[in-house]
């Protein structure tokens, strides 16, 4: 970049901050959480609009009859400040994308848990072995895969992106489990395959604070199962 076009960009970065835009790399990215709002969700149902008596602050989105995928697609693609993330079935490419997009962005906070008898797959085992996994304080990004507090399975799925959107339910991340659309607008055509899911999303301030708590909470019990488990062993080894 020559240093008259470098001034230039800077002075775009100065005023997209202003007004809470974010620049990657040389292109400035507009899709942010910073005016989200629950109305910019509607098109993915099926009526494509709310009823008029709607919560404000709480939707829920079904499976099978909505376009769960593309919610999540549009939430999480405008992630900017911090994302926490605790997901039991993850297998899906294109949110697996943007995950990894959000991880090797330095300016963004990121704690992801995943669920120790779930960590085997494809899409985890790229998170682990990316390079915010070896060097978690250099990309501000943390990964644990372990069990809850009890040693039962971590079996939520949910995340709070940027502090100020929280997604929670019982839908996992896969073609079947999102009920991923196979035709452009609507549920169904050859191939297509959906489970009965719900899919939450809620901006009410008390429950995303609450539930990002929580989400840190679920990863510290993680971790801290986690290194007990090492040390067991490594004391195993040289007993």
């Amino acid at each position: 970049m020559g240093y008259q076009r470098r001034i230039e960009w800077l002075l775009a970065a100065a005023r997209a901050v202003r007004r809470g835009k974010k620049i990657i790399g040389n292109r400035m990215n507009t899709k942010t959480l910073h005016t989200f709002d629950l109305l910019d969700l509607a098109q993915y149902t099926k009526e494509g609009t709310y009823s008029p008596n709607a919560s404000k602050d709480f939707h829920l989105f079904y499976v099978g009859r909505d376009d769960v995928h593309d919610v999540l697609k549009h939430v999480l693609s405008r992630v900017t400040v911090s994302l926490y993330l605790n997901m039991f079935g993850y297998d899906d490419e294109e949110l697996n994308e943007i995950v990894m997009r959000i991880v090797h962005d330095r300016s963004i906070t990121c704690l992801i848990t995943l669920d120790k008898s779930q960590a085997g797959g494809v899409h985890e085992k790229r998170l682990l072995d990316s390079d915010a996994a070896a060097d978690p304080t250099g990309f501000n990004t943390h990964f644990v895969i372990g069990q809850s507090t009890t040693h039962q399975i971590s079996h939520t799925k949910g995340f709070v992106a940027d502090g100020k959107v929280g997604a929670e339910g019982s839908t996992n991340w896969s073609a079947s489990g999102e009920g991923t659309f196979v035709v452009k607008g609507s549920a169904g055509g050859v191939g297509y395959k959906a489970q009965n899911n719900t899919q939450s999303i809620f901006t009410c301030p008390d429950a995303v604070a609450r539930f990002q708590a929580e989400l840190l909470a679920e990863h510290v019990a993680a971790h801290r199962g986690a290194t007990t488990a090492r040390k067991r062993r490594s004391h195993q080894e040289h007993a």
